[in-house]
């Protein structure tokens, strides 16, 4: 049976509701997807990128990395733009010493940094010639092979720390004596924690006490943004992401979906 011109015409060309019947659809699973990407980011999983060494050799510049935002319940720092809505935090959980953490800059609340959290409220913690002292008790250490380090392919001497809870993780030593391998006992007051880089000798941490425009100091718990879970993606050699020809040999293949200790 054939079908008449204006049923072909009919076929090729939909009419005007039928057009417009497609494009609120469209619209409609666009605002959906939209709203889905938002409900994730703020109450579920957000990625980040890592900038800076002050974590190597745990976190290295190009990781990219999702950070759990449930893992210590929700400030007001979780929502998009952190608008001031509630202090406080809702479904809070207390983070556990060892963590790795993003949390936001005390004295610059628009910054994001990720550091781990040594320690606890009512903590003492003190560095003694390099070595962690956390209540008047040196963290157990042991030397580990030197670190290579991606750039230069210098020789970083690293260590392997355990914290009293058993979580255990490698530390990076740049210098003998560095300027914050000694410094004076720190007390963590309540509701606070004391964050520490992996990269000893080159990371500002809660060791550089916060004034105006420098240090990190003690991190309030409301700051907290989430805790580092896993890296998705990894790219070396300062190379763009984006730059998706070069990823056969700027990939960091062995890095991809490694969970973060």
């Amino acid at each position: 049976m054939s079908v008449s011109s204006q049923e072909k015409d009919r076929a090729k060309a939909p009419d005007d509701s039928q057009q417009e019947s497609a494009l609120v659809e469209t619209l409609r699973v666009i605002v959906h997807a939209v709203i889905i990407a938002v409900v994730i980011r703020t109450f579920v999983l957000q990625p980040f990128y890592i900038p800076s060494e002050s974590m190597e050799s745990t976190l290295l510049v190009g990781d990219y990395l999702f950070v759990s935002k449930f893992s210590y319940g929700f400030s007001h720092f979780s929502l998009p733009w952190s608008p001031h809505l509630f202090s406080g935090r809702i479904l809070a959980s207390q983070p556990q010493r060892g963590d790795v953490v993003v949390f936001r800059l005390p004295r610059e609340d628009d910054v994001d940094y990720i550091k781990r959290v040594i320690g606890l409220p009512g903590d003492s913690i003190q560095m003694k010639d390099g070595v962690l002292n956390i209540n008047g008790v040196p963290v157990k250490r042991e030397q580990l092979p030197d670190y290579k380090d991606e750039d230069t392919g210098g020789a970083v001497k690293r260590w392997r720390e355990t914290l009293p809870n058993g979580v255990s993780y490698t530390t990076l030593d740049l210098y003998e004596n560095g300027q914050l391998d000694s410094t004076p006992i720190y007390k963590v007051p309540p509701g606070r924690y004391f964050m520490m880089g992996d990269n000893r000798d080159n990371s500002s941490d809660s060791r550089v006490p916060q004034t105006e425009h420098e240090g990190v100091g003690f991190v309030p718990f409301e700051n907290l943004i989430g805790r580092a879970q896993i890296v998705f993606f990894s790219v070396g050699h300062r190379e763009p992401a984006w730059h998706f020809w070069t990823w056969p040999w700027t990939l960091r293949w062995s890095r991809l979906f490694t969970i973060v200790r």
